[in-house]
């Protein structure tokens, strides 16, 4: 199975780009999380989210809200390439 790549930007199938700051592991399962955080302002105010990463990375469907034509749910964004978390911000939450 392929692994999300940590500090790089990817697109939801609906078109949102989000960056991907980290993976964490679930502590009953032991199952890799992706923590991500969308690059855009939500109205909701939400702004880490965590899946795990066999969803994260899963093929998806046929489905008519797919306005990207994107085959899988989350797709790396080679296009973008600037680090959203500044390396000094990693130490400082630790």
């Amino acid at each position: 199975m392929k692994e999300v790549k940590i500090g790089r930007v990817y697109r939801h199938f609906k078109g949102n780009y989000y960056f991907v700051e980290n993976v964490a592991y679930d502590s009953e399962t032991k199952e890799r999380m992706v923590v991500y955080k969308p690059l855009y302002n939500r109205e909701d105010g939400r702004s880490i989210w965590v899946r795990p990463e066999k969803m994260f990375l899963e093929e998806i469907p046929e489905r008519p809200d797919n306005i990207t034509g994107q085959k899988v749910r989350f797709e790396l964004a080679d296009e973008i390439e600037k680090n959203y978390l500044k390396q000094e911000d990693i130490y400082d939450r630790y």
